[in-house]
């Protein structure tokens, strides 16, 4: 043991000079210094809501006290079935400020998987917006494990089509009222505790519960402000489902700059030029079927923008037609990329002034590469999996990506084997294939998790796989991506029947429709004897060769 050196004695860390990092400091410091800024606006046919800084930091204590009162605190889980509106925001800081763990649920998922994550996740209570209850009510006939509390939400903004009674114990505005606005919240212990759950499919069609500590939230959500330029007081429209990652969270990165959130609860062309006019929307980010949206609306729909907004993409590299038609239309692209693993974009291709006078193709492909690592993330390199040695950056050897730092995850809940197969040899492994240029740039070149990413949901092509293996007439079957106009890739399926059936697409996509969500489900089915090596191994890389030559131009019948 190496004796002490004169900085190591007497130097010791104490309460006064040491404290756990938390993104919940972000709301509170933004509540004291701009207590009257806008901090939340949210609109709709019926109601028009906002709330100041000071507004938002109460309502966020007074939900941290409700759930403490009713018993709910450290360790616990508490799942949210919300849209992009208000509720969402103020439960990133409230749940925490419990001491408990935010669960956000994908709104898009079916009931048995929603049913799996609460159970899952042991969820003590949920909130659960009034459109998405008849999903829940099935998922809790499912549910093996004790029925967790419900709050319901209607949100006071819109007309809902089908006027349903709440079914849960209270609603969220009574939960609220419930609570102290002065509650003295609970910091976290240690900054290593969990803030956050989230669920991922991964490599199969079971998901995994991907926990975030509050160091990892405090530092990416800092990353993200560095990374995107925000500076004081940015609008912010939520075009990202606050359920991806929290929101690759944006809505603890908001809080440092004390900015504005604007609410959306579906992405519509209308709704987001509008809401880009009207409020001087700065930032946005989302999946590449969202500047398929604002591209695509009707030129009485678009709007001239007083400014440039700064567009925030991940999922498949945007085509030169379309940075063309956003940059036309007043919106920069950056791409992004990362993992749930990795709370959300740890990547970024960090435009170089250079590139400017490169022509039009060269510089879509240069923004088609995935790019350098965040602030906050430590390292992040090309390797082979098997040696675990880093590759040339060469822009031609390909091998696995792999990172490490402080916003990678503190692993996959109840999941010791796949947290330490994700954790080998000291860095986490995406499943991802790409290369590295000269000049330190990502690039992905395949998916070797088959993970197919459609309008910016992961699809796992195993699960689409066991459901098409279900149906009576088929015998082989295999998934890959598509490329699609509008989502960015779909899924497509090769099929071989058994001999003797007589099977339409048609049927078969009926077939998946009631084992899948919809929008797992295959937008082309394609019939015929698969490719199989000499020991039976259906050649996937041939499939994907051929899916790459189809038409997008399919019926979104799903």
């Amino acid at each position: 043991m190496s004796p002490l050196s004169i900085y190591d004695r007497d130097l010791d860390k104490t309460d006064a000079n040491h404290q756990p990092l938390t993104p919940l400091n972000f709301l509170a410091r933004s509540a004291a210094a701009f207590p009257e800024h806008p901090a939340i606006i949210h609109q709709g046919p019926r109601a028009d809501q906002d709330w100041s800084y000071a507004e938002f930091y109460t309502d966020a204590r007074r939900l941290g006290s409700a759930l403490a009162r009713r018993g709910i605190g450290r360790g616990h889980t508490v799942a949210a079935m919300l849209l992009n509106t208000p509720p969402m925001l103020i439960a990133h800081f409230g749940v925490p400020m419990a001491g408990a763990v935010i669960n956000c649920l994908n709104v898009r998922l079916d009931a048995r998987i929603i049913a799996f994550s609460l159970d899952h996740g042991e969820a003590r209570a949920i909130i659960v917006e009034r459109e998405l209850a008849g999903v829940l009510r099935e998922a809790l006939e499912l549910m093996q494990g004790p029925r967790p509390l419900i709050i319901d939400y209607v949100d006071p903004t819109v007309d809902y089509e089908a006027e349903e009674a709440g079914f849960g114990e209270l609603d969220f505005d009574a939960l609220l009222a419930e609570g102290d606005p002065e509650f003295e919240w609970l910091r976290p212990d240690d900054e290593w505790d969990a803030i956050s759950l989230n669920y991922t499919s991964g490599t199969t069609g079971d998901p995994k519960g991907v926990v975030f500590h509050h160091r990892g939230a405090y530092l990416l959500a800092t990353g993200n402000v560095v990374t995107t330029g925000m500076t004081k007081h940015p609008v912010y429209l939520w075009t990202l489902p606050m359920f991806h990652c929290n929101g690759w969270c944006f809505p603890w990165s908001l809080a440092i700059v004390a900015g504005t959130h604007v609410c959306l609860r579906q992405v519509r062309d209308h709704a987001i030029w509008d809401a880009v006019a009207a409020h001087g929307v700065t930032h946005m980010c989302g999946a590449p079927i969202v500047m398929s949206v604002i591209i695509g609306a009707a030129e009485q729909t678009k709007r001239p923008l007083e400014r440039v907004v700064e567009f925030f993409t991940a999922g498949a590299p945007p085509p030169e037609a379309v940075l063309a038609s956003m940059a036309a239309g007043g919106f920069n692209v950056t791409h992004l990329y990362g993992l749930t693993e990795s709370y959300g974009p740890a990547v970024v291709n960090d435009w170089r002034a250079e590139w400017d006078a490169l022509e039009p193709g060269l510089q879509a492909a240069m923004k088609a590469r995935q790019g350098v690592r965040y602030q906050a993330l430590e390292q992040m390199t090309v390797m082979d999996p098997e040696t675990m040695r880093e590759l040339p950056a060469d822009g031609t050897s390909m091998g696995e990506v792999m990172m490490r730092g402080n916003v990678i995850m503190k692993g996959y809940l109840k999941n010791p084997a796949a947290t330490q197969r994700a954790f080998a040899g000291g860095w986490f492994h995406t499943g991802d294939l790409g290369v590295m240029h000269p000049n330190g740039y990502l690039q992905l070149k395949d998916r070797s998790k088959d993970i197919i990413i459609s309008g910016g949901e992961n699809i796992s092509s195993i699960e689409v796989e066991d459901a098409l293996y279900k149906h009576p007439a088929v015998a082989a079957a295999a998934v890959v991506a598509m490329p699609h106009a509008k989502w960015g890739e779909t899924p497509c399926a090769f099929v071989e029947l058994r001999p003797g059936q007589d099977v339409s697409a048609a049927q078969i996509l009926t077939w998946c429709r009631a084992e899948l969500a919809h929008y797992k489900c295959p937008r082309r089915v394609e019939f015929g004897e698969l490719p199989k090596t000499s020991t039976g191994k259906i050649q996937k890389y041939l499939l994907r060769a051929r899916a790459r030559g189809f038409s997008s131009e399919v019926e979104d019948s799903c």
